[in-house]
């Protein structure tokens, strides 16, 4: 089997499918809405780190096949750092709905249980990803809600192409639309754990706190605050300025 790029890798012997949904760090494409408030090439850095311990969490499970699902122009950039044990496949379509969708039309089959995943919360304990796999056993989709209205994974055993149609994608009633597609389509819901991923300095400086405790839970993103340190803390006290 071979990725998108033409790279080669082994072919899938799970019924576990874990897809990180992702962007080549690039400056000015990832964690904008940090962007505002520290330097380019730190943002740039930063999500380069969350995607390395993003998939090192992932393969920490075991029997899971592990795949990243990206824009078509990124596949290339992405299956270089991914390596080749990681599928990276092209999304159809822009956005983040289209990204998820692909996911799904791309991956389902046989009734394995696939799980979106993305790239931002790689803080989260492994075994909140192998329980929501065994939630998705017992129920059509599950979902991972985010604090401020999002979620950070959701699952499936088939393709449903209308799940991701509801208004509020990427916003505060991103988890209201999926729930309501999800009735609409008569689906069983099975709820993972909340919790936070990485988009604005208030998650940042949660982060920072939760790492410094425990930096082994994400040790490339620890070791990127310990570089930007000061950064993060002028953001804390509101002194920061570029």
């Amino acid at each position: 089997m071979e990725s998108s790029s033409g790279t080669a890798v082994p072919a899938p012997s799970s019924d576990r499918v874990l897809v990180i949904m992702a962007k080549a760090p690039r400056p000015g494409t990832v964690k904008t809405r940090l962007a505002a408030r520290l330097p380019l090439r730190a943002v740039t850095a930063f999500y380069r780190c969350l995607l390395g311990d993003t998939l090192a969490l992932a393969r920490s499970l075991g029997d899971v096949e592990i795949a990243i699902m990206c824009p078509a122009s990124d596949v290339n950039e992405l299956a270089r750092l991914a390596g080749q044990r990681t599928r990276v496949v092209a999304q159809k379509g822009e956005g983040l709905a289209a990204g998820l969708t692909s996911v799904f039309a791309h991956f389902a089959e046989g009734q394995r249980r696939i799980i979106a995943f993305n790239s931002d919360s790689p803080h989260l304990a492994r075994s909140v990803l192998e329980e929501a796999f065994e939630t998705l056993a017992a129920h059509d989709t599950v979902v991972g809600p985010t604090h401020d209205g999002g979620y950070y994974l959701v699952g499936a055993k088939a393709s449903y192409p209308t799940l991701f149609m509801g208004d509020g994608m990427g916003t505060s009633g991103a988890l209201d639309g999926l729930l309501s597609c999800a009735r609409d389509l008569e689906l069983s819901v099975g709820v993972a754990d909340s919790f936070y991923d990485i988009d604005v300095v208030d998650d940042l400086i949660r982060l920072a706190a939760e790492l410094q405790r425990a930096p082994t839970r994400a040790p490339r993103t620890a070791v990127w605050l310990k570089q930007w340190g000061d950064a993060v803390t002028q953001l804390q006290t509101g002194t920061a300025g570029l």
